[in-house]
């Protein structure tokens, strides 16, 4: 083999070497997955040449990885309360500054397409159509989801006493509804939107609380924190924004 082939091939292997080291490996549960990010990850990769990976799991899975996990992960994003923890800790589990504010996924009410559209605009008004509109259908909280819990704590308000509820025990509240298995499912508002056979008819009232806040941040331990950071500043800019919102997702300010 020639010099000159020797060389470019060793070029070749640098280059591949450096573009892998370059990727970046993010880390989100569903609310955040299902709301445009790994669009958002494919869009960047073709503008920038930078490999994003979007990879989804449970909250605490999610922690778990980003903290001890090999090959240490560059992105996580996760509800606010987890992120106020990993910042807390001592030393911080994510890198200092690198914090970012996402956006909030509300619950909303789903009915398989072409189904009238009851006004849930108020608490009362919500209540009246789940208790009119025959099975209630959503995610099992028994399995540890934020989300179920979160629909599963205001169905036990007292204004939804009365309500005919059915948990899906197979999958997410929407996907048991695509199935025949109720009338309305309540489900995250990015996850309504990922299934054409369904139509939302709005959110749960803002009082309710039955919303999901996100946050991402860079792992102390990435090996890629610029680009890792590069990606962020693009998801929260406007062309990031205009997907996030696509998809059911508030950006945050």
């Amino acid at each position: 083999m020639s010099r000159i082939a020797f060389s470019a091939i060793i070029a070749a292997f640098l280059l591949s070497a450096a573009s892998a080291e370059a990727d970046v490996n993010v880390l989100a549960p569903g609310v955040a997955f299902n709301a445009g990010l790994p669009a958002l990850a494919e869009a960047y990769t073709k503008k920038t040449g930078v490999k994003v990976t979007v990879k989804s799991d449970g909250m605490t899975t999610i922690v778990e990885h980003f903290n001890k996990g090999e090959p240490a992960p560059d992105v996580v994003v996760v509800p606010l309360s987890f992120m106020d923890g990993m910042e807390a800790a001592s030393p911080s589990h994510i890198k200092p500054g690198s914090r970012v504010e996402l956006g909030r996924v509300y619950v909303g009410l789903a009915v398989p397409k072409g189904k009238p559209h009851p006004d849930i605009s108020t608490v009362a008004k919500l209540a009246a159509a789940l208790k009119a509109g025959g099975t209630v259908l959503y995610s099992n909280p028994e399995g540890g989801s934020m989300e179920a819990r979160v629909i599963n704590d205001m169905l036990h308000l007292p204004e939804f006493k009365g309500v005919k509820t059915k948990i899906s025990t197979k999958g997410e509240g929407g996907e048991a509804l695509v199935r025949g298995e109720g009338d309305m499912a309540l489900q995250l508002s990015c996850e309504i939107l990922n299934h054409p056979e369904l139509e939302q008819v709005g959110l749960t009232p803002e009082s309710l609380r039955a919303y999901i806040d996100t946050a991402m941040a860079i792992s102390p331990r990435s090996a890629n924190a610029d680009q890792a950071a590069a990606f962020i500043a693009y998801v929260k800019s406007p062309e990031g924004v205009a997907v996030l919102k696509s998809k059911g997702m508030v950006p945050a300010n």
